[in-house]
């Protein structure tokens, strides 16, 4: 079942882009939005048999690949990665959804989101450290023509950028999986073996410098983040949400998986660095995002400041802010997803996402009233008002760390609150007020062009309401990666 989580989206990548030339933008639209809901079929069977009460990998498929470099094909699926999986899954069907029906090349465009979806379920799933390698590079690829193609004006800029950056990070990573497995001796880059050994405290500083610095690009955490906002601007609306709600996940599993997982002592020594390295990202992301004039650049900032959040958690190692580590994943992935379909919205309409050239939006005859409405409540979301996701996320994150490291938790508390402050600007200029007289005429509204939005807000308000919902797929594999050593 494993292994169809990946084929699924490799072979319908295949399927769409060989479609025959007569074949138009419809059939590949809806091939590909059936080979999405196939996916999401196999997560619910998953999700079905799937043991949360224990901790370790289960569903595991091995097969002897490169014996000589110690590269095996070994997955396996646990609780620190299938509310990835899923939200991965869940959001590849979004943005196939939302992607305009007329866009340019269909065939190859639908077959680049396809791959993008496997080589990031494959990066969730591998069980063997090269394998994590290739994936994790694997899915560079077609997000980086996703961006080339089909991105805005400064789409090869951004482009590039983030394929130098990204693929530096990726260096970084195997550089630290070959020098534990030289140190250790091992005979494979499998992981739980790997996990078993014990290095001396410097060697695990050596091999986590390289490790942290390939995460935290990935991340991003300051001052390894400039790629970030440029590939958020120029990439259209679907390739946001599937950059912000799945691919910087990636970073985050992998410092919980590798850098907490395979080097804890290190990790420990290092933590209270990390901690204060977390408050500054997050005091950092949050101030840019009040100095930006693009909507979007305003999302993406925000993104930055979010995802310090975990760092800040995992730096504290408690049961607790292990737990909140995954669920602050969830719930930033789930957000800044319904944060940038909803500013696409603005940009169709209205062709513009300059702060300063919008006002009165929310005019319920002429505007976007309910784009206006669903803006406000993805901002108190963001801004961790009771009721939502975002709420009891950072709430755990923050009663978990505060204990251990409180001074850099008070920094990522005022990042909280700056929050409400860049979001209420944004809310308050372009949705309030008298409408734009150059904007009189904006395309109607329709509700059907809103329901991934709908759906979104329907999980954020869910899982707001019933933590549990989340915490209980991945609390006891939180806690054991703690109680591992």
């Amino acid at each position: 079942m494993l292994s169809a989580l990946i084929l699924i989206p490799l072979l319908g990548a295949a399927i769409v882009g060989f479609l025959p030339e007569e074949k138009n933008s419809k059939q590949s639209r809806n091939l590909a939005i059936l080979i999405a809901i196939s996916i999401l079929v196999v997560n619910c069977y998953l999700g079905w048999h799937f043991d949360t009460s224990v901790s370790g990998f289960q569903f595991s498929e091995f097969i002897p690949w490169l014996a000589g470099i110690g590269l095996d094909y070994n997955l396996g699926i646990d609780g620190l990665s299938f509310p990835l999986v899923c939200l991965n899954s869940l959001l590849t069907l979004i943005a196939i959804l939302v992607t305009d029906k007329s866009i340019a090349r269909p065939r190859l465009y639908y077959a680049m989101l396809l791959l993008l979806s496997a080589g990031a379920v494959g990066a969730f799933l591998a069980k063997d450290l090269l394998l994590f390698f290739l994936f994790y590079e694997l899915e560079i690829i077609p997000l980086y023509f996703l961006i080339a193609i089909w991105g805005g004006k400064r789409r090869g800029y951004a482009a590039m950028k983030f394929l130098l950056y990204t693929a530096f990070s990726g260096i970084l990573v195997l550089a630290s999986f070959l020098g534990l497995v030289w140190l250790t001796g091992a005979d494979s880059f499998a992981y739980e073996p790997l996990r078993s050994q014990t290095l001396p405290l410097a060697s695990q500083l050596l091999l986590l410098a390289p490790l942290l610095v390939g995460v935290f690009i990935k991340i991003p955490i300051f001052p390894f983040h400039t790629w970030l906002p440029d590939a958020h601007v120029e990439a259209s609306t679907p390739i946001s949400v599937l950059l912000a709600g799945v691919l910087l996940k990636l970073g985050t599993y992998a410092l919980l998986r590798f850098a907490v997982g395979l080097f804890f002592e290190g990790w420990v020594y290092l933590a209270p660095w990390m901690a204060i390295l977390a408050g500054i990202s997050a005091l950092y992301g949050a101030s840019c995002a009040i100095a930006q004039q693009d909507m979007k650049k305003v999302v993406a900032y925000s993104s930055i400041a979010h995802m310090a959040y975990i760092l800040l958690a995992a730096s504290a190692t408690t049961r607790l802010s292990m737990t909140a580590c995954v669920f602050q994943m969830v719930s930033h992935g789930l957000i800044s997803a319904f944060l940038f379909l909803l500013v696409g919205v603005v940009y169709k309409k209205t062709g513009t996402r300059d702060v300063n050239s919008l006002t009165g939006l929310l005019n319920p005859e002429r505007g976007l009233p309910i784009t206006g409405g669903l803006m406000i409540l993805g901002a108190m979301a963001s801004s961790g008002l009771p009721g939502m996701v975002g709420f009891i996320s950072e709430f755990l994150v923050f009663r978990g760390a505060f204990p251990i490291f409180p001074i850099p938790t008070l920094l990522c508390l005022v990042g909280t609150g700056l929050t409400a402050v860049y979001f209420l600007l944004v809310i308050n200029k372009v949705f309030f007020g008298r409408l734009t007289q150059g904007l009189a005429k904006l395309p109607p509204e329709k509700l059907f062009e809103q329901a991934p939005a709908f759906a979104l807000l329907v999980l954020i308000v869910g899982f707001g309401l019933q933590p549990s919902w989340v915490i209980h797929w991945s609390e006891v594999q939180a806690v054991a990666l703690l109680t591992g050593h």
